[in-house]
């Protein structure tokens, strides 16, 4: 058998089994932090011009955007591409730092926008997103580090999550099930270099995917075939966006390890690679009590996608901002914390932060980088003007599986993120709704 068609093979009887109750618990944990990540999303720039350009896609059709009204009426692939792009655009939504890919921002969005579609129920949804998690993951976990090298996985990997979410609630067989994810594997795409330097694009990597996932899948159930060993054949997506990596483990945890129940949950806004740093920096000045004026040097040992992916030393929008760990980490040590409120104009010119940014290095720490990607940590050193020097080595973030955020926190998160867009009353109702779907007859109650 292909890979595709192992990952099928799971798949097809995937519905006939009983989902473990914290399976269920982590999926419902998956969407309440994405509609966090989304409701701030609808008011980046990426995400109003993505709407004006599909507007012929728009107030028609079975799908709904999560919008600050009631939903606006949209086709299938197009509630998934908007969606989808609003998870990803303010830099908030979840991961699995093993396969280096945010699940969530694709995934859930294709299933949403298929789940409406077939109207189905909150148990059915939970399942297809479940899936999409656990099949898309580990085709990003055996593509490695050197796929992450140039792509960006969130789209590479997420059209995978979309694509299976999708089959699954459209029903699809082992065998079309199986094309589905080799029609999507032709879709996949996001390189990394689309957000070294001008980020508003990459947002769409993960809109794209949803959407090109819903396609995949809507394709194969009208009997389109694509070739079944594409991830491994010798032109395949292995060889060609990879090192050529061995495939015939893939399958070896399926039904038994379930990634979705060991997520990491964003607890600053920004890119994620600069929370160790930020969570280590934290935790030094509560432990030693110093001010951000009192420390005459900064210095941070991190993992080599770090200085990769955040390397803007001197930021000059919110955009490269979420991308610069001197910001991230010297307005933390500023201003008590990394939220939204981080990207506004007077926070971005701050002079305090702007002066410790200048007293802030950065260089690769090679214990750091050896355990990356299954352990994301930072080394911070500071010296301070009385000449103490204090040194932490943060071995993970918070919201990572080892300090998990709670699902109180989770609640917290969405209260904040929505509460602007939809109002604290509507939020927390939200909330309830998100909890209450391993009963929900219909999904399209949801939003």
């Amino acid at each position: 058998m292909t890979t595709l068609q192992k990952l099928a093979r799971f798949a097809a009887g995937f519905a006939a089994r009983p989902l473990p109750p914290e399976v269920t618990h982590g999926a419902q944990r998956a969407v309440i932090d994405w509609l966090a990540s989304v409701y701030p999303g609808l008011d980046t720039e990426a995400v109003q011009r993505l709407e004006q350009v599909l507007a012929d896609d728009l107030d028609r059709g079975p799908s709904r955007l999560v919008d600050k009204g009631t939903g606006r009426a949209a086709t299938a692939r197009a509630a998934a591409l908007y969606n989808g792009t609003a998870a990803h655009a303010a830099e908030l939504d979840d991961s699995f730092r093993d396969a280096m890919y945010h699940p969530g921002a694709a995934t859930i969005a294709g299933a949403l926008a298929v789940a409406q579609a077939t109207a189905a129920s909150g148990p059915v949804f939970l399942r297809a997103v479940v899936l999409g998690y656990e099949l898309s993951t580990r085709i990003g976990v055996v593509m490695g580090r050197p796929h992450y090298r140039y792509w960006h996985n969130t789209g590479t990997m997420g059209s995978f999550g979309a694509a299976a979410a999708a089959a699954s609630l459209m029903a699809l067989d082992q065998d079309a099930t199986a094309h589905a994810l080799a029609i999507a594997a032709t879709f996949t795409a996001g390189l990394q270099q689309a957000f070294r330097s001008e980020s508003m694009a990459k947002p769409l990597h993960a809109g794209r995917a949803a959407e090109a996932g819903v396609l995949a899948a809507q394709l194969a159930a009208r009997g389109m075939r694509s070739s079944l060993d594409v991830l491994e054949g010798e032109a395949g997506l292995g060889h060609a966006m990879s090192d050529g990596p061995d495939w015939s483990a893939i399958d070896a945890t399926l039904g038994k390890d379930f990634h979705v129940t060991r997520l990491t949950f964003k607890n600053h806004v920004g890119c994620g690679h600069n929370f160790p740093a930020i969570d280590g920096a934290l935790a030094l000045q509560q432990q030693h009590g110093f001010r951000h004026g009192d420390i005459d040097h900064l210095q941070l040992g991190v993992y080599q996608s770090t200085l990769d992916i955040a390397p803007h030393v001197d930021p000059r929008d919110a955009d490269q901002a979420r991308f610069s760990l001197h910001y991230m980490v010297a307005t933390a040590l500023v201003h008590g914390s990394v939220r939204l409120a981080a990207f506004e104009p007077a926070r971005l010119a701050d002079p305090d932060t702007r002066a410790l940014m200048r007293r802030t290095t950065a260089a690769l720490d090679p214990e750091v980088d050896a355990a990356f990607p299954g352990r994301r940590g930072a080394r911070v050193r500071i010296r301070l003007r009385d000449g103490r020097t204090l040194e932490r080595l943060q071995p993970d973030r918070k919201g990572d599986p080892e300090l998990p955020l709670s699902d109180a926190d989770l609640e917290d998160k969405l209260a904040e993120l929505a509460g602007p867009a939809i109002g604290k009353s509507a939020s927390r109702a939200l909330i309830t709704r998100i909890w209450a779907l391993h009963d929900a007859p219909a999904v399209a109650t949801l939003i």
